[in-house]
């Protein structure tokens, strides 16, 4: 039941995950271009604000903007935030639940870090909240007048933490902890200077008093940011389901990097081209196609088989720290999953068109198949996924024996 639990809760909880994220980031995506596609108003002051026509489903839309406050307060305002809150929410008990509660299958890697589960999530947590703490302290230092040195203190930042994480996690909880660390402070910057900033122009007008104009330009600042790193925090979000991007975590800083660029030059070249369509900068795609490009190159020489494809020398299989566990394997179950699993889940997979083992899960040898237990047990004995399709025609007979092992004193 446990198992079915995990399962059931993961898909729930990356449901409501992947549904409020869709409607933060089309929120934020939707508010840079109605940004950049503001035109002067002839009932707004110049320099005070502007509006935009929009067109969708059969209606036409006017959409004003006011850069600081409008002379009154509405009577009625629709607040952009339950969408960010809830992103994050849904993210970190989906991190809870499947790398912290599950830290010896997903996060901790003893060939990195000998840690314990507890330890592991102690880390994972600290970080992101020391992480958030430096990037504000970034944000409110004199860094934070020039938007260029900012940017690239934060870049330099966030590679730094990707390695951190690589230093202490697999190479999976690596990515997702370094994609984590993102999100939480483009949630944070909602909760802790956007809706606070509001606050005090609402508090402002409310008295019959002018509005802080830094107010808003601190708000927009932390806007812009979230915006131009959404796309490099789905690539960590769903970079879980690709071993080839983390198998080596020594490139994990330079796959960070290079991702960072690509995505921010692509979110660049919108936010400039929505102004303005004569001035898009269309070298940025060049510049992110030429960092993709290099992300697949260090990510294939990652993978024994991708090293071999490229000439390369072969990288060492990674020691294996649970030799004691290999014993109480049976023999007979250790046949099964080397001659049905195998082909796939190896080092150098011979499976056409596998060129890496499949979420970094190898099961070639004893010691590799006592530490999968968990997974082999949900995957082809609680359910029949593994093989998938049953390729590889593992018996009903073969599953009991799985069976009798993983439900047996182990």
């Amino acid at each position: 039941m446990d198992a079915f639990l995990l399962e059931w809760g993961g898909l729930l909880l990356r449901w409501l995950h992947i549904v409020t994220a869709m409607a933060w980031i089309g929120a934020s995506f939707f508010f840079m271009h109605l940004d950049a596609s503001l035109r002067a108003s002839q009932d707004i002051p110049q320099g005070q604000g502007g509006a935009a026509w929009q067109v969708h489903g059969g209606g036409f839309y006017e959409m004003r903007k006011y850069f600081v406050a409008p002379a009154t307060l509405p009577e009625e305002l629709t607040w952009h935030k339950w969408q960010a809150y809830w992103t994050w929410i849904s993210g970190f008990v989906l991190l809870c639940w499947i790398y912290y509660a599950q830290a010896s299958l997903y996060l901790v890697d003893p060939a990195v870090m000998p840690l314990a589960g507890w330890q592991a999530a102690a880390v994972g947590i600290g970080g992101l909240a020391l992480g958030w703490v430096v990037y504000d302290r970034l944000c409110k230092s004199p860094l934070g007048k020039n938007d260029g040195l900012l940017a690239a203190a934060g870049f330099a930042f966030v590679v730094f933490m990707s390695w951190v994480f690589s230093q202490v996690f697999s190479g999976r909880g690596a990515m997702i902890h370094t994609g984590a660390l993102m999100a939480t402070m483009m949630t944070a910057n909602v909760a802790m200077v956007i809706m606070p900033n509001q606050r005090k122009v609402i508090a402002a007008l409310t008295a019959g008093e002018k509005p802080d104009a830094r107010y808003g330009k601190e708000a927009k600042q932390r806007s812009t940011h979230n915006n131009y790193i959404t796309l490099p925090v789905i690539f960590m979000m769903i970079s879980n389901h690709y071993p080839m991007v983390w198998m080596n975590s020594a490139t994990i800083p330079l796959v960070t990097a290079l991702v960072l660029l690509g995505g921010g030059l692509v979110r660049h070249f919108y936010n400039v081209r929505h102004a303005d369509h004569a001035k898009s900068p269309w070298w940025a795609w060049a510049v992110a196609a030429v960092a993709a490009l290099v992300a697949f190159y260090v990510a294939l020489s990652s993978s024994p088989a991708g090293r071999e494809r490229l000439g390369l020398a072969p990288a060492p299989v990674p020691a294996v720290v649970v030799a004691a566990a290999a014993a109480t394997v049976p023999k007979e179950a250790v046949e099964i999953v080397t001659g049905r699993c195998a082909m796939c889940h190896a080092a150098e997979p011979v499976w056409d068109g596998i060129g890496s083992p499949p979420k970094g899960v190898m099961l070639d040898t004893a010691e590799r198949i006592a530490q999968q237990a968990a997974a082999i047990r949900m995957q082809s004995v609680l359910t029949h996924a593994m093989p998938p399709n049953n390729l590889t025609e593992m018996t009903p007979a073969e599953r009991r024996v799985l069976a009798a092992w993983l439900n047996g004193p182990r």
